[in-house]
């Protein structure tokens, strides 16, 4: 944090460099009210994720990307870090805005410091999928998080665009341990239907990865355990890689593109917490001119990707196998 809040690169932080690098001692200092998810008189939500902003109640901002400056503009103290690979949407429509105002507002209660009537999490009221008009494009919204008895939760909400799926399904994605998806796009590509996926280098290769599934292969855990429920592909998939990016950033999308008409992205990374656990927000945007521009970026981060089983992967299989043997166990 010294490193990001030292302006002139001296080497030292003074304090007025601290402060003008701490984003909520500004806040305070200009008198703007804010809370967290504490204000509920809990410890704390799983994660309070959401990434929007409402501007003038006409405007909404929303996406993958943390306000952040390592996320937006790279880590201090290495020149060739960009920042985390990241997009965010600007939509101009009161009736959306709307939609997303009630959802502040159930978190906001009645600010700091009053009677704790904000709702984060699971105290939230529970709501399905909400559809807005904005112009001649549809718009769903979903806020998470849901019980898991609740079948307006998240990952049905993803499942459902998957299997709507036609000819192709492209994702760009930081967190992907939803086995329940994994199954689907399987269904999927025995039916035809093109696949790709780019993930984070660095998430790809843990042991909960649906990554691994998709190229057909198990990564035991320290412990030598599989998760419970685990089912890798037979046979891998060839559209799966992980994008070359600089030391220290993150491919931190949360999206796909279902048959070249349909955009599905928002903070929800494709997982069980995302969906039951924390505050997120997920969009399903049926706009074929939008679907051109993430597909662009798709492409992009294609070009580089290492596809398949990367030699960093291998060995990490390697040594489990090598550590586990045959005592491999589930959970």
């Amino acid at each position: 944090m010294n490193k990001l809040a030292d302006s002139n690169g001296d080497g030292t932080t003074t304090a007025e460099e601290a402060f003008l690098g701490d984003a909520i001692a500004l806040l305070q200092a200009a008198n703007i009210p804010l809370i967290d998810d504490t204000e509920d008189g809990s410890s704390g939500s799983g994660l309070m994720h959401h990434k929007f902003l409402v501007i003038d109640q006409t405007t909404v901002i929303t996406g993958s990307a943390n306000l952040t400056s390592s996320g937006l503009h790279g880590d201090a103290g290495r020149p060739s870090s960009r920042g985390n690979v990241n997009h965010l949407l600007r939509i101009n429509s009161p009736e959306l805005a709307l939609v997303f105002r009630q959802e502040f507002a159930q978190m906001w209660g009645d600010g700091p410091g009053g009677a704790q009537d904000s709702r984060f999490g699971l105290q939230k009221a529970k709501g399905s999928v909400q559809t807005v008009q904005v112009g001649d494009i549809r718009v769903d919204v979903l806020f998470s998080p849901h019980p898991k008895r609740d079948r307006n939760h998240g990952l049905n909400l993803l499942a459902e665009q998957l299997k709507a799926a036609k000819k192709s399904i492209d994702m760009a994605l930081f967190v992907f341990s939803a086995q329940q998806l994994t199954n689907v796009l399987r269904e999927q590509m025995k039916q035809g239907v093109e696949i790709r996926l780019v993930a984070d280098p660095g998430f790809a290769s843990r042991p909960f990865s649906e990554v691994l599934d998709l190229l057909g292969v198990t990564l035991p855990d320290h412990t030598c355990k599989v998760e419970a429920g685990n089912r890798p592909l037979e046979q891998g998939l060839k559209g799966i890689g992980t994008p070359r990016l600089a030391r220290g950033d993150k491919l931190h999308h949360k999206f796909a593109v279902i048959d070249n008409k349909t955009v599905v992205t928002g903070s929800f990374n494709w997982s069980p917490s995302a969906a039951h656990t924390n505050d997120e927000t997920l969009l399903v945007i049926h706009s074929p001119q939008l679907a051109q521009h993430f597909t662009r970026e798709m492409d992009r981060l294609w070009d580089t990707a290492e596809l398949g089983i990367t030699p960093h992967l291998q060995r990490k299989l390697d040594r489990q196998k090598i550590r586990c043997g045959d005592g491999v166990l589930r959970r």
